[in-house]
């Protein structure tokens, strides 16, 4: 088992360093976040905050959870911060004593990875993409300044690097319990999984929905529309987006997200053929989305950027 780092040995002993130095951890006073919920049964679901990585919400940004199965749990991403990952871990022992089999990782973005260290004592199998684990040594001296600066106090954590991968799909037993993982490439980043969880038909979405708080682009704009024509072809009731409420119904929740990249995507096309510069487009891509997604300021000029360096080239 692999702490990923910039080495591994180095931001495991940085992380060890924070949580040593960290006085505040317990008097801290945290942004409020939302009790866990049941979402179906068996299917428990942290909201997060719809805010921005802070020492006040320690990170606790993604909607996290877990699914509890007749022999095992599998951690289905473990948190933004290692006290995210410690609160995600208590939730799952005042639920059930089973053993945690899994940790599944949607993605390598902090909020949904940093809290894996809390549960390297369950000593459980950590699960991604087959290409997360050269996302995440690539970018971990990036990320993990980035989120010591916006923390400061709390204890970071750090990623850890899965060692089982999902290359296409992959279904796990947690005892009458089937999951079914489903790799993507080139959506919202380069990395990225679906679950399912059979027993209740929930879709685990991770990033690749978004619900109320706007999408971020981290990958590719054309794959991600394509990623969601196949991921409104999979058969579920319900779906858990990365950011937004907790569930919300399947695949009618996708709607929102794709007349957002649709639009995106028509907005810088007509920019570019226009021969606009990048600049003057993150003033007006999707600027007719704007009423409909929180964050919209913080996230859509960089998504226009993104976008117009993809789609010059074409």
């Amino acid at each position: 088992m692999m702490v990923i780092g910039g080495r591994a040995a180095r931001l495991w002993r940085a992380a060890v360093i924070v949580w040593l130095a960290c006085t505040c951890s317990v008097t801290l006073a945290a942004t409020q976040l939302p009790a866990m919920v049941q979402v179906a049964p068996g299917d428990f679901v942290r909201q997060g905050a719809c805010a921005e990585a802070s020492k006040e919400n320690q990170d606790g940004i993604a909607n996290i959870g877990f699914v509890v199965g007749a022999s095992a749990v599998a951690v289905i991403d473990p948190g933004g911060s290692l006290q995210d990952g410690n609160r995600l871990r208590a939730a799952i022992r005042a639920t059930t004593g089973l053993p945690i089999r899994f940790v599944i990782m949607t993605h390598g973005h902090p909020d949904h990875v940093f809290g894996a260290t809390a549960f390297l004592p369950d000593n459980p199998v950590f699960v991604g993409h087959w290409q997360l684990p050269g996302v995440l040594a690539s970018r971990a001296g990036h990320d993990h300044r980035a989120l010591m600066d916006s923390l400061f106090t709390v204890q970071t954590g750090a990623a850890v690097a899965p060692t089982l991968l999902v290359h296409d799909r992959l279904t796990l037993d947690l005892g009458g319990r089937t999951l079914a993982l489903q790799a993507y490439a080139s959506a919202h980043t380069d990395a990225d999984i679906t679950i399912v969880d059979q027993a209740t038909a929930t879709l685990f979405a991770g990033d690749l929905l978004f619900s109320g708080r706007v999408p971020a682009l981290d990958g590719s704009l054309r794959g991600w529309l394509r990623a969601l024509d196949r991921l409104e072809a999979q058969s579920a009731l319900r779906a858990v987006p990365g950011h937004g409420p907790a569930s919300v119904p399947w695949p009618q929740a996708a709607a929102d997200e794709r007349r957002y990249l649709a639009t995106l995507e028509h907005d810088v096309r007509g920019a570019i053929a226009a021969g606009q510069d990048v600049n003057a487009v993150t003033a007006t891509a999707a600027a007719a989305e704007r009423p409909h997604w929180q964050l919209f300021d913080a996230y859509n000029g960089r998504n226009a950027i993104e976008a117009y360096k993809e789609l010059q080239w074409e």
